[in-house]
């Protein structure tokens, strides 16, 4: 769970969770976007995917229930569907590099409102891979963001270009935050829904970015 204002880490989740439709392959990249399996998907069919040779991996494993031999990519245990596989490295990439990725949903340090994003290198970092990132963001259908409004210093993470070194150009199309929904769009970046608690004007006052907002936002909606 998050710490901050707006919604928790897994309520953001859910609701990108619900965007997900029935037999999707959806790779769910490290940080809070892995929370993304614990959804309650009903009679929908999706098949979690996992660089690391998991495909087909359900929700996150219980306390004291987990399987030492089985973790996704950012090495959390998880739980295993019928009909699950565990394949090569190799072929995980294999899924993601001929396009079978429906949808990856990846945590960033910042989004530009014309979909850039960067989500693997801080400023003036040294070193570093770019990672799998880089293969998901070229090749996935879709591209999901699932991250705090801002910094913990405050700074916005929803801004007009990237500071850092950016993944990939114009991936983006949906985000979500512990304040809201929003959507890159081809006149820029629109917030669709807001969190409750959560006020228009606050934010405006997050983002680093022109925002488009309709005369009337709806909540961000929940599981339920």
């Amino acid at each position: 769970m998050s710490d901050a204002k707006g919604l928790t880490r897994q309520q953001m989740c859910d609701r990108l969770a619900m965007e997900f439709e029935d037999g999707w392959i959806v790779n769910l990249g490290i940080g809070i976007p892995t929370l993304c399996s614990n959804y309650d998907f009903g009679d929908r069919q999706i098949i979690f995917h996992s660089e690391n040779g998991v495909v087909g991996y359900g929700p996150l494993t219980a306390p004291g229930k987990e399987d030492l031999h089985l973790v996704n990519a950012g090495g959390q245990h998880v739980t295993m569907n019928p009909g699950s596989a565990i394949v090569h490295h190799a072929d995980a990439f294999g899924m993601i590099r001929s396009g079978r990725i429906d949808v990856t949903v990846l945590g960033a340090y910042e989004v530009a409102e014309n979909g850039d994003f960067a989500n693997w290198k801080m400023a003036g970092q040294k070193g570093g891979g770019i990672g799998g990132a880089m293969d998901l963001a070229a090749c996935a259908k879709h591209v999901f963001v699932a991250m705090e409004q801002t910094t913990r210093r405050g700074a916005p993470r929803l801004v007009e270009r990237c500071a850092i070194p950016v993944t990939a150009k114009g991936a983006v199309d949906l985000v979500v935050t512990n304040y809201g929904l929003f959507e890159i769009t081809p006149d820029g970046m629109a917030l669709k829904e807001i969190a409750p608690g959560i006020s228009v004007d606050e934010v405006k006052a997050t983002v680093g970015c022109y925002l488009i907002v309709p005369a009337e936002v709806p909540p961000v909606r929940m599981r339920g």
